[in-house]
């Protein structure tokens, strides 16, 4: 599918729990003794303007991360918000540039992005780093012709739209190509919470393949509310066990203040 535009929902409260972990991963890794070789599958624009048109058109920032910077901050969410405030409301980074402006210049940054518009606002965002090399194709497949050189620490991240169900169908067909592929990668997968549950059996299929870090948070729903979506999940293979527990406690935190302040 290339409609999805992420645009129209940066900074909501998907993006939260998914930057946040990924951020503490990535902080992680820059202190790390092996320079890291990141990859993401589907990268977006890698900048986003949430006083943008896009951005304001549904507003989903609001209950996201600008409710996040007026209010009660979770722990383990201070170091991420510090960047994310630092950069200002016009330019707050997705994963591509969280990526970038965590990892030292001793990583490499492999970029797949489909939709035309969404590469070339990539191209612009990210494009002039040394460090980048982006690419306008399949990022599963595209992902798994890659290997790290030497010693580096590969690290997959994969967020896709989930616009039809055959999303989740194609990332259950990857992700155990994925870990025969990098047998001591690190893989993090972004999975929306639904209502009616669809992911559910992947879920499922993910703990089976020996996911070691599984950290959901839900937020409370109106029956008026007409979004597929109630909740936020991070999974991750491989991933140091200190990381897994610190992000399911961020995760509870952040699903405690969700619910204190509906």
């Amino acid at each position: 599918m290339l409609s999805y535009q992420h645009g129209f929902h940066a900074g909501n409260r998907a993006d939260v729990l998914k930057h946040a972990v990924l951020d503490l991963v990535l902080r992680a890794l820059a202190k790390g003794p092996r320079p890291v070789l990141y990859v993401e599958t589907h990268s977006g624009r890698g900048r986003y303007d949430l006083t943008g048109a896009q951005a304001r058109k549904g507003g989903e920032a609001d209950a996201g991360i600008l409710a996040l910077l007026k209010g009660e901050v979770p722990a383990g969410f201070g170091d991420w918000l510090d960047l994310v405030r630092a950069r200002g409301e016009t330019d707050y980074p997705g994963s591509p540039a969280l990526a970038l402006a965590r990892l030292p210049a001793s990583a490499r940054a492999i970029l797949f992005e489909r939709h035309p518009a969404e590469f070339k606002a990539l191209t612009a965002a990210v494009g002039a780093d040394p460090r980048v090399l982006i690419r306008e194709a399949d990022g599963y497949a595209g992902a798994l012709k890659l290997a790290p050189r030497g010693h580096e620490q590969i690290v997959v991240f994969s967020d896709p739209s989930y616009e039809t169900r055959r999303d989740i169908e194609a990332l259950a067909l990857w992700t155990p190509k994925a870990l025969k592929r990098w047998p001591t990668g690190m893989i993090l997968l972004w999975l929306p919470l639904f209502r009616d549950g669809r992911e559910a059996e992947f879920g499922e299929l993910l703990a089976e393949l020996g996911a070691n870090l599984i950290s959901g948070s839900r937020w409370p729903v109106a029956s008026t509310e007409t979004s597929s979506l109630e909740g936020t999940a991070i999974v991750g293979f491989r991933v140091p066990d200190a990381i897994a527990r610190t992000s399911e406690k961020m995760a509870q935190d952040l699903e405690a203040l969700w619910a204190r302040n509906s």
